[in-house]
């Protein structure tokens, strides 16, 4: 089924199986995914198929600066017949949500994601209420330096286990988008090739992916050097190292395999510590993970 979903997927996101791989990771280990980029890329269109190709319920909400809070969560609007309110759900009560451009709306909106990204709940005037299962948010996020957009706060930052970059096509890519451009009649041909319920049952197998305590080493060595050499304003959190488990072992169950590799976590690594770790300006032009690979020896 996973191989399945990968090679649909590269059918509409040409010369990125990487970037799809990584992206399949993400919603294996249940976590949540930023994608950063350029208007164009692909961003939504890689939402939009994953969500044909799983059989999820989805829902794309536009963020702008004048989206509140309700506007995500739902409002509760009086009923004359009843003679009592009725809470109408908002789109976040959904499977797969695309929050599109998160970062032209304002921190308040945001900053209503964190507790359903993080406990799959909600907490309206009607109390706590549980978010379907499956539960995967991607978010879109432009460069900072375009007009318009708000900072992520590093709380919300976190709640993204991932953090990808489209980037690009290669020439050879880019020349079959030109002379097949219609990318929108591939997506209304998409059939699921996983249910949410067989999706819920891979998530659960991800989970026991086995990680020696060989490997299990080199990621808290990684976390120690997050904290200890200076490089960054902070180190990794304990959820961040968390996460990075939950990455390789999904990355891992792409590849079929039932055990975590020390490649694995290497070949997590980026998308899941860049956005987490701020570099210090006095240190080189190498990425945080790259910082942290450099430094750190790879178990054979």
């Amino acid at each position: 089924m996973l191989k399945q979903l990968q090679e649909a997927l590269s059918q509409i996101l040409i010369g990125k199986d990487e970037t799809i791989r990584l992206g399949i990771s993400c919603l294996l280990a249940n976590g949540h995914l930023l994608m950063e980029d350029l208007p164009g890329m692909g961003k939504t269109t890689f939402s939009h198929a994953l969500a044909q190709l799983t059989g999820m319920q989805y829902r794309r909400i536009q963020f702008t600066s004048d989206l509140l809070p309700s506007d995500l969560l739902g409002v509760s609007i009086f009923d004359e017949d009843k003679k009592s309110f009725i809470f109408h759900p908002g789109p976040l009560f959904s499977q797969l949500i695309l929050a599109d451009e998160i970062n032209r709306a304002a921190p308040k909106t945001q900053s209503a994601l964190l507790e359903a990204m993080q406990e799959r709940q909600v907490t309206t005037e009607r109390g706590t209420q549980a978010l379907p299962e499956p539960f995967f948010v991607i978010a879109t996020q432009n460069p900072s330096y375009l007009i318009g957009t708000y900072p992520l706060p590093e709380s919300q930052l976190d709640r993204f286990l991932m953090r990808l970059n489209i980037g690009y096509p290669n020439p050879e890519s880019e020349r079959i988008l030109l002379k097949s451009p219609e990318i929108n009649l591939k997506m209304t041909k998409l059939q699921p090739v996983i249910s949410p319920r067989q999706l819920i049952e891979l998530q659960i197998q991800t989970q026991n992916v086995i990680i020696s305590d060989i490997v299990l080493d080199y990621v808290q060595a990684l976390l120690t050097a997050s904290r200890n050499q200076g490089w960054f304003n902070h180190g990794l959190s304990p959820r961040a190292g968390m996460g990075l488990v939950r990455a390789a072992q999904a990355y891992a169950r792409t590849a079929d395999r039932d055990f975590v590799r020390p490649d694995d976590v290497q070949a997590v690594l980026s998308s899941v510590v860049n956005h987490r770790l701020v570099i210090k300006k006095s240190q080189s032009e190498l990425s945080a993970a790259e910082l942290l690979m450099n430094e750190i020896e790879v178990p054979v």
